[in-house]
């Protein structure tokens, strides 16, 4: 029949893709089994641990996270130290009203990043100057941890299997149609596409994940892999940090946070829309990168979606793979809707391939900004 060429290759593209998606949530499956978990009573930390603050603008939110710091328990020699990163709110004062009178907690003025440096890289580096901890804890000002999350987190890094460097992966509190549809795939991503045990153990730079939400590095490790300073220009410091690490001879590693650590990192769809522009366009190396990935990821997340619409069985069944993986991740950023959210993946992966665009638009034209600085 005339109509019946093109059909074939349609067929075999949504075979394709639902058979990635399957692969990919039986690889998430096996991931989340092997995923390091802390300890839920972890031992003492007696070695000096630093706890680091970067934080520029962040008064309005900031009391609840200096609130938990001040509240961690098991951690026998602590300082916490908070950069204040040229607020213009009040933030230094926010942060003494909270501490109150606390001799652990101290606030620097932070200075200007230099020449082509970006601001948090300058700021994270200044802390670990004025650090004396041999473990440093990098805590964004939108995270709240549990009262032993640095101690559990300690634990894992110390422990039997020890890592350079350890990111406890922090439970994501979504708001807004766009949160909901975007911020689970943070989890969802890395733990679909990362064969974990494999990548502690390679030295491969494209086998690194990093959040820089909660973040633990020796201090030994971090100045053998030649500081912040080695990632001043990184939009995607995390992950910089994370392979100059790996590249000096360190290990490291992610870890199950959601029950350490929560992150509001946006409170509405137009600061998750600048945030996620700033530095998407950075996440896969170049246009031709993204362009590889975004096509990877419609065909094994939105074609059998549109497939299985119009009554193919093979798309449901890799639809219904797609929707599986993301509930695997629930506890990364679930809600009472959680289900509901899972069935709208689709959207969720045409959702942040949206953000792609605009990010490398406004990459290529000069126009990002955040925080007042431009990217």
């Amino acid at each position: 029949m005339p109509h019946a060429r093109p059909v074939k290759p349609l067929r075999a593209l949504v075979a394709t893709g639902s058979a990635l998606a399957c692969l990919g949530t039986a690889h998430q499956a096996v991931n989340l089994r092997l995923l390091r978990r802390p300890p839920l009573d972890p031992p003492p930390v007696t070695g000096p641990v630093s706890v680091l603050v970067p934080a520029r603008d962040e008064a309005h939110r900031i009391t609840p996270t200096i609130e938990s710091l001040l509240a961690q328990r098991g951690v026998l020699d602590a300082e916490i130290l908070v950069l204040d990163d040229g607020s213009t709110d009040g933030t230094a004062d926010v942060v003494r009203a909270a501490a109150g009178t606390d001799p652990r907690v101290r606030v620097i003025t932070g200075t200007a990043p230099p020449g082509d440096g970006l601001g948090k890289p300058h700021a994270c580096a200044q802390l670990a100057a004025a650090a004396r901890g041999e473990t440093l804890v990098y805590v964004d000002a939108d995270v709240v941890l549990a009262p032993n999350a640095v101690a559990a987190a300690v634990a894992v890094m110390r422990g039997s299997r020890p890592l350079d460097l350890l990111c406890p992966w922090p439970r994501q509190v979504a708001t807004g149609l766009l949160g909901r549809l975007v911020q689970p795939l943070l989890a969802w991503s890395w733990s679909t596409t990362l064969p974990l045990r494999f990548a502690e153990r390679s030295a491969r730079p494209s086998l690194v994940a990093a959040n820089g939400q909660f973040l633990l590095v020796d201090a030994g490790s971090l100045r053998r892999a030649g500081g912040w300073q080695s990632v001043a220009g990184a939009v995607l410091d995390d992950i910089g940090l994370a392979r100059a690490v790996r590249a000096s001879g360190g290990r490291t590693g992610l870890a199950d946070g959601s029950a350490l650590a929560t992150c509001r990192m946006y409170s509405t769809g137009r600061e998750l829309s600048a945030g996620y522009r700033k530095s998407l366009w950075a996440a896969f190396g170049s246009p031709a990168g993204a362009g590889a990935v975004a096509t990877a990821l419609t065909v094994a997340y939105v074609v059998p979606a549109a497939a299985a619409v119009t009554g193919s069985r093979t798309g449901l069944l890799g639809y219904a793979a797609a929707v599986a993986g993301r509930m695997l991740t629930r506890r990364w950023a679930g809600r009472p809707g959680d289900a509901l959210d899972a069935l709208a993946h689709p959207l969720s992966v045409l959702a942040l391939l949206g953000l792609l665009v605009s990010s490398w638009v406004g990459h290529l034209r000069g126009t990002l900004r955040w925080k007042g600085r431009a990217v």
